[in-house]
């Protein structure tokens, strides 16, 4: 039988899928399913075995395209199987599919996701390679954990501020070397402030009288007990955490195929050599040190390139991957007119790890910092500090594509090319009033 192909057809052996919790629907050419004497749409399971079933029978038909739409997490299962299969794999974002009508069920979603596929009308969602997956899960996992136990630690502040335990009074980290002293002190059953005082460190700046008359409180009971619970569920996802940062190490260990030099090693058992390995693995990941660029802290750069990886080679240019991050302006324009040039909404996790990095060069005195505050001076922070997300990503863009190192050129170098600039537009602004500028030097 002669194949049926439309000639505006630009994947013509695309198949779609709609996805569900307990069951998918699945969409082939009609002229794939005619070749092969079955139907064009069919209903599989969600168990593995039927997902097995269901790339094979794919495979057989002669697909080699599969449109699958982004659905909670029920998409990932079926995206790997059909991924492991040889298939290649589009994740449709469901926007795409929004608002075209005359859908109105399972069976008719999977036809219409199959005939926009099949003429090129679909855009694929990006997914980092499996190695980047892998390290993904881990990193969020550790992320998770992290506010789990600072909501702990706000459950024992609470429990100590209801005994009038004024803690946070004196001390600024209550979960500091002090505070923990102090506190493992009192769920072990001591009640004398005094003696709770003499775990003060030296570093602390409020005296042990300052201290022991903070730890003069009411201890009731059911206080305590909450107190001993909040501390053993820290502890425990502290275990946890610690497990998280062996396999962060070991994944990391395992991708650093380059070495590269991030200046002297640190004293060992030092809190600044931990950090230094930790930027050492990353930097060999990624081949450049992201890190020297202002703002970009150990973990933000983990952020980072646990979330998309040091190959960004599927964005077409450093446009595409700050449009993908959400840092870019809009372009709505209907009649001439600007509708809206904001930024889009997105909760993409690298976008929110360098706007918060942006924040961190208020203080900076940086070429970066100048800049960052340059832009707040002329508008509102949080556009200010967009901005400067931009410029961030543009950074990590450039530095992961060429591979060359970051050089801060300074905060005076910057501030004197912007008043090199701001002087040349004075120069043209005067020249087409039909006047000239003569610059004059300053009196002492």
């Amino acid at each position: 039988m002669a194949m049926r192909k439309r000639e505006d057809e630009v994947f013509p052996n695309a198949a779609g899928i709609d996805i569900g919790a307990s069951s998918h629907w699945v969409a082939v050419p009609r002229h794939l399913a005619e070749q092969a004497g079955c139907e064009p749409v069919r209903e599989v399971g969600a168990m593995t075995e039927d997902l097995n079933t269901l790339a094979a029978w794919l495979v057989g038909l002669g697909v080699d395209t599969v449109a699958v739409e982004s659905t909670g997490v029920y998409w990932i299962p079926v995206f790997e199987v059909l991924e492991q299969h040889g298939l290649k794999v589009w994740l449709v974002d469901a926007r795409q599919l929004k608002y075209v009508p005359g859908r109105k069920s399972d069976v008719q979603d999977c036809q219409w996701l199959q005939k926009l596929m099949s003429l090129g009308l679909l855009r694929a969602a990006w997914r980092p390679s499996a190695e980047v997956c892998v390290l993904r899960a881990v990193a969020r996992q550790r992320q998770t954990l992290l506010v789990e136990q600072a909501s702990w630690v706000q459950r024992m502040q609470k429990a100590l501020v209801q005994m009038n335990i004024q803690l946070t009074e004196v001390l600024s980290d209550v979960m500091g070397q002090t505070g923990q002293a102090v506190i493992r002190d009192i769920v072990a059953g001591e009640r004398d402030p005094k003696r709770l005082a003499r775990h003060r460190q030296r570093r602390v700046k409020a005296s042990e009288a300052e201290i022991a008359r903070a730890l003069q409180g009411n201890w009731r009971e059911e206080h305590l007990f909450v107190l001993k619970q909040a501390l053993a569920m820290y502890d425990d996802i502290g275990r946890h955490l610690a497990e998280c940062d062996a396999r962060l190490d070991a994944l990391l260990d395992a991708r650093g195929t380059a070495k590269v030099d991030i200046g002297k090693l640190p004293r060992a058992g030092s809190k600044a050599r931990t950090e230094h390995d930790i930027r050492q693995r990353l930097a060999n990941w990624a081949g450049v040190d992201l890190t020297r660029i202002n703002g970009l802290g150990v973990t933000v750069v983990m952020k980072l390139l646990s979330e998309i990886g040091p190959d960004v080679s599927r964005f077409a240019s450093v446009k595409h991957f700050c449009s993908w991050l959400g840092l870019c302006p809009g372009t709505k324009i209907s009649g001439g007119k600007v509708l809206s040039s904001g930024t889009k909404r997105s909760a993409n996790r690298a976008r929110q790890a360098l706007k918060l990095a942006a924040q961190s060069l208020w203080r900076s005195e940086s070429a970066l910092g100048a800049f960052y505050r340059r832009l707040s001076s002329r508008m509102d922070k949080p556009k200010a500090n967009t901005a400067a997300a931009h410029k961030l990503a543009r950074m990590v863009y450039f530095m992961l594509t060429r591979g060359e190192a970051f050089v801060d050129q300074g905060q005076q170098r910057y501030e004197q090319q912007q008043r090199q600039r701001s002087i040349a537009a004075l120069k043209r602004r005067a020249a087409a009033l039909g006047f000239q500028i003569h610059p004059v030097e300053a009196a002492a």
